[in-house]
């Protein structure tokens, strides 16, 4: 399987979806459309799309944000698997017609999930999981609430048995995190969690988070 990942930021990559990767054999190809002139996969050369995070907004006008949403519309139609985190999961649901916007909190650093639906077998009913987000998606029509925060409703979604997005950080590994908070921790400032730069690098990644992410991606890709 070709898994092609578009990465928006040098310090929000793949972590733990490489690792999953690698457990299946399965070719990684990383795409930088932010930095090297919106260069993309094809929908045809793309078995799973991942759609990881960053600085930017579905509401921005650069081509290559215009441009995502238009292969994650092919490969809907072709019913291809595709895993948003954050601006990714709002990149979803942006292609898919709805909006995206302020969130009513500010979410940056640990907090906690709840599920909200059993779409998805063997997921825990809570988790304590990485936020870095001031924006929120819409919930699609058709799409599973798949996580709620108790500020935010709309944490995550399922769609289809083959899409999911969520609005926050399963993919983050421990040294995933340092690089997030040594890189951007001021954007901390307003966060309804309260939380410094040595609060958030002093909790370890809880090892269900990963596990949750794996069964993700087997769903998806079953």
């Amino acid at each position: 399987m070709r898994i092609n990942i578009l990465q928006h930021t040098p310090d929000e990559g793949p972590g733990a979806i490489s690792e999953w990767a690698h457990r299946g054999g399965h070719e990684v190809y990383t795409y930088h459309p932010r930095f090297f002139n919106g260069i993309l996969p094809t929908a045809d050369e793309t078995d799973l799309l991942i759609i990881l995070g960053g600085p930017c907004s579905p509401n921005d006008d650069d081509q290559y944000v215009l441009a995502e949403r238009d292969l994650i519309r092919e490969l809907i139609k072709q019913n291809k698997p595709i895993f948003g985190a954050c601006f990714g999961a709002q990149q979803i649901t942006k292609a898919l017609g709805y909006t995206v916007g302020k969130s009513p909190v500010k979410e940056v650093g640990w907090g906690i999930v709840t599920l909200e639906s059993d779409v998805i077998s063997g997921l825990p009913k809570s988790m304590n999981v990485l936020h870095w987000h001031e924006e929120m998606f819409n919930l699609p029509k058709d799409a599973n609430l798949l996580f709620s925060s108790e500020g935010l409703k709309n944490q995550g979604f399922e769609l289809n048995h083959k899409v999911v997005g969520l609005q926050f950080h399963l993919e983050s590994l421990e040294d995933n995190v340092r690089e997030m908070v040594v890189n951007d921790y001021p954007y901390l400032t307003d966060s309804v969690f309260g939380q410094s730069k040595d609060d958030v690098l002093n909790q370890k990644v809880p090892l269900e988070n990963k596990t949750v992410l794996f069964k993700i991606l087997d769903y998806i890709t079953a």
